[in-house]
């Protein structure tokens, strides 16, 4: 139980990353409001937190106000993998801007801290590596990926001009390729690919020629970096990259996955989609430096796990969001 209780909204907390966070601040004793429209996410996530007396559940799209007496605010709604996000591209958008106008809003109103799930997508196909937050980016303003893109770049704008004019107490972090449990078996995301195609015996899609580079940062790490982020000091509001800095080539990851399943498929190429980055690594310094946070859990640990909960889980009880073919890495 945590010393001081505090109410705390979490939109998009059913998703990926807003359940494991949901869980954490569950178990200090916090009153979590779970907010969520499940277009990417389950209530099969969540259904361990239910019964918890100090967990709400809200089914809510953040391009609407909401109206509530919190705290705390950590806004991670939005479509985070390219399937889901160019599904419908004016919605991705609609979700980052007005999503973050609605919860900077609601936290000018109440007076409560908000938190923003930013994104190592605001570097574009960086020209710089690895990536400090200094550097701007090499963005695409017209590109397929731009409705995520340039959606969480204005998000920064918004978060940093209501802070500047209006003294909202905010924070902004840059989420580098992560990955663990309860990752949406269908997200179109290169782990979770590789995984389900592994497990199924079917060959395995290398985008490119595999040598484009990622960092993957294992999700109990993240989510020690959000809560850091959070406590810290009122003159640190970021941003601040969060991602391991160990890199790996796509290739690497697909061989490690077929290593750790045991898996007999085969790596087959495929072209290389539209303004896919070639390389991507965070420069985590001034994380080490604000946060005393560095990531520890290795890739082969964290894979090992997450492939145990995609080896636990029945796929036909997760809903594909969308049939829309298009992918990336």
């Amino acid at each position: 139980m945590s010393n001081t209780f505090k109410r705390i909204l979490i939109t998009g907390g059913a998703g990926f990353l807003g359940t494991h966070l949901c869980e954490r601040l569950v178990d200090q004793g916090h009153d979590v409001i779970c907010v969520d429209n499940f277009f990417t996410s389950q209530k099969n996530n969540i259904l361990h937190l239910l019964p918890k007396s100090n967990f709400e559940l809200i089914r809510h799209d953040v391009t609407h106000p909401l109206y509530l007496e919190v705290d705390e605010i950590y806004n991670l709604a939005c479509p985070a993998s390219p399937v889901h996000y160019q599904y419908n591209p004016i919605k991705t958008i609609k979700t980052s801007v007005l999503g973050a106008i609605n919860v900077l809003g609601l936290a000018k109103r109440v007076n409560a801290k908000v938190f923003q799930a930013s994104t190592s997508e605001v570097y574009g196909d960086p020209t710089v590596h690895p990536q400090p937050e200094s550097y701007r980016g090499n963005v695409n303003p017209i590109g397929l990926r731009a409705c995520y893109d340039e959606g969480k770049r204005c998000a920064e704008t918004l978060f940093f001009d209501y802070h500047r004019s209006n003294g909202v107490n905010i924070r902004v972090v840059r989420i580098f390729n992560t990955y663990g449990p309860r990752m949406h078996p269908y997200d179109g995301r290169v782990v979770s690919n590789f995984i389900i195609q592994a497990l199924a015996g079917h060959d395995i899609t290398i985008y490119g020629d595999g040598s484009q580079t990622r960092s993957f940062c294992y999700v109990d790490d993240l989510i020690e970096g959000f809560i850091r982020m959070m406590n810290g000091p009122d003159d640190f509001v970021g941003p601040v990259n969060l991602g391991n800095a160990g890199e790996f080539t796509i290739k690497e990851l697909a061989e490690l996955v077929l290593e750790l399943t045991g898996s007999k498929s085969k790596l087959v190429p495929r072209p290389l989609p539209s303004d896919d980055p070639l390389q991507r690594r965070p420069d985590n310094t001034v994380a080490k430096k604000h946060l005393g946070w560095e990531p520890t859990v290795p890739l082969r640990e964290g894979l090992a796990k997450t492939i145990e909960y995609f080896q636990s889980i029945d796929l036909t009880k997760f809903r594909k969001p969308t049939d829309y073919a298009y992918t990336g890495q």
